[in-house]
């Protein structure tokens, strides 16, 4: 029975240390320059940074289909780019997952959930899973915002949405909207790093 409890409570302790990270090694760090990449989009279309001529910046979130915490953060993903791409800083949506481990991130499968969601941003497949290691994401969602400037894109947030990925109604400190606006404001982002909460990519 012991050894029954002991295996359960491991169980909890990786399941939990899976969905939380507090370090983003081998990829950006913030003032770090993001280099571009192209990207199909679900209209099979290549996308790439560079196509975005009067964007000021951009909401680089990595997401997925499957993933309970994704899937939970889907509504307010839609909302940061109804409200920021007008004022110059769009969300393009990366999906990172080895869709042989994950069948339900599979591209007809991200075609169907941007369809049925009515995503009004690009959600891009990581086709050999190339682009993630270069940011250094570990979850979906994992946010990275990045600011044009002549010397390219320059990270200036990595992590989390915000604080309450459970329920939008309980939010205390939307880390992305502040980080945005503080932007968008000529301001200093107050928190640059936060941790990112969600499921682990898949490779």
């Amino acid at each position: 029975m012991k050894t029954l409890k002991t295996i359960f409570m491991l169980a909890v302790v990786v399941l939990m240390s899976s969905a939380f990270t507090t370090d983003v090694s081998g990829g950006y760090e913030i003032g770090d320059i993001a280099t571009d990449f192209k990207l199909k989009n679900i209209d099979g279309k290549m996308v790439s940074l560079a196509d975005y001529k009067d964007a000021k910046g951009f909401i680089v979130i990595f997401t997925c289909n499957t993933c309970p915490y994704a899937v939970a953060y889907e509504d307010r993903i839609i909302e940061l780019d109804k409200k920021y791409a007008k004022k110059g800083y769009p969300v393009v949506a990366i999906m990172p997952n080895n869709t042989e481990v994950k069948p339900g991130d599979s591209f007809d499968s991200m075609k169907a959930r941007a369809r049925s969601k009515g995503f009004t941003f690009p959600y891009l497949i990581d086709e050999g899973q190339k682009i993630y290691p270069q940011y250094g994401a570990t979850k979906t969602p994992h946010v990275y915002i990045l600011e044009k400037t002549k010397a390219g894109n320059v990270v200036q947030y990595i992590g989390a949405i915000d604080d309450n990925y459970q329920d939008a109604a309980q939010v205390n400190t939307k880390y992305v909207e502040e980080a945005v606006d503080a932007l968008i404001d000529g301001k200093e982002i107050k928190e640059k790093k936060t941790r990112a909460i969600g499921c682990s990519i898949k490779v």
